[in-house]
């Protein structure tokens, strides 16, 4: 035992204390979050923290998708994209595939053979072609585990795995960028020629308990691009509960919006959830306007 009332014996005390908190810190540490470059180095290419959660894009670059002679940027309507949370030893993994009619069941089987579960199967557009199709996916486990099976189950669709290059810085907004926001009364981001927004519920999902972040795919997802001359394109999702759906349909339909789908993309949320799916070509403010009418029945930030 250190005797405090020697020279230097207090000091040695704290310093034990401190070398002892210090040892500390490594074991509280290694039991949180998710150490990013273990899952880059499974998937081959990076993605971006939002929060506790790390999300990792895959856009079908590959496809070359119309729908009513519109070419689809794929930032539209064409990335597929896998969410992460957790701990490197425990952590789910959720997200959507866009996928070719002849991939789906190929890459499905890849995802249930290393345990993952398919939640959705559906379309998103309508008249597109050639037709895709999107399939939503949860996984649990170690996280390297599950990129590496991830990355596995893409490999028997055409979808771009490489790192991708690095795109090419965008100029200023065109002009269209502002009149869409002016419409919707919100400001977007604009990159690779594609408008988006997420915008965040102001209601806590949960599921099995734990709490679901707008990142993991429960933000109303809002994008467009050009069209035309004076023209944009938009589509999305609305992430609505059941008492939101036919008031946010209403509006859209009002504003000569299209429905294109309506059904379920997770299995056991609270409260359960609703993914509306839409498109419209038209001029920017009034497109604009008539999504910010849809959003004024959803409770959002």
């Amino acid at each position: 035992m250190c005797d405090s009332t020697r020279p230097g014996g207090d000091m040695t005390a704290k310093l034990r204390l401190l070398i002892a908190g210090f040892l500390a810190l490594p074991i509280v540490a290694a039991g949180q979050g998710l150490t990013i470059g273990t899952i880059d180095q499974a998937l081959g290419r990076s993605g971006q923290k939002s929060g506790d959660v790390y999300r990792v894009a895959f856009p079908r670059t590959d496809l070359h998708v119309s729908v009513n002679g519109i070419d689809i940027k794929p930032g539209l309507a064409l990335g597929s994209w896998a969410a992460f949370t957790g701990s490197d030893e425990n952590t789910m993994v959720m997200g959507d595939l866009v996928l070719l009619e002849d991939e789906l069941n190929a890459v499905m089987d890849k995802l249930r053979a290393a345990s993952f579960e398919i939640t959705a199967v559906h379309n998103h557009l309508l008249h597109e072609t050639p037709h895709v199709l999107y399939m939503h996916y949860m996984g649990h486990g170690p996280s390297a585990q599950l990129a590496a099976a991830l990355k596995t189950a893409l490999s028997v669709s055409k979808t771009p795995l490489d790192k991708p290059a690095a795109s090419a810085e965008d100029t200023a907004p065109p002009a269209w960028v502002n009149a869409v926001q002016e419409g919707v009364g919100r400001k977007g981001a604009f990159k690779s020629g594609v408008l988006s927004y997420g915008v965040a519920r102001s209601d806590q999902i949960t599921m099995d308990g734990k709490p679901v972040a707008p990142a993991q795919g429960l933000a109303e997802a809002i994008n467009f691009q050009a069209a035309g001359t004076n023209q944009v394109a938009t589509t999305g999702d609305f992430v609505l509960t059941a008492a939101e759906v036919n008031p946010v349909l209403s509006e859209l339909r009002s504003h000569n919006i299209y429905v294109t789908a309506l059904h379920s993309h997770m299995l056991t949320e609270e409260p359960r959830l609703f993914f509306m799916h839409f498109w419209a070509v038209g001029d920017p403010q009034t497109v604009g306007a008539g999504i910010k009418a849809a959003l004024s029945r959803v409770a959002v930030k």
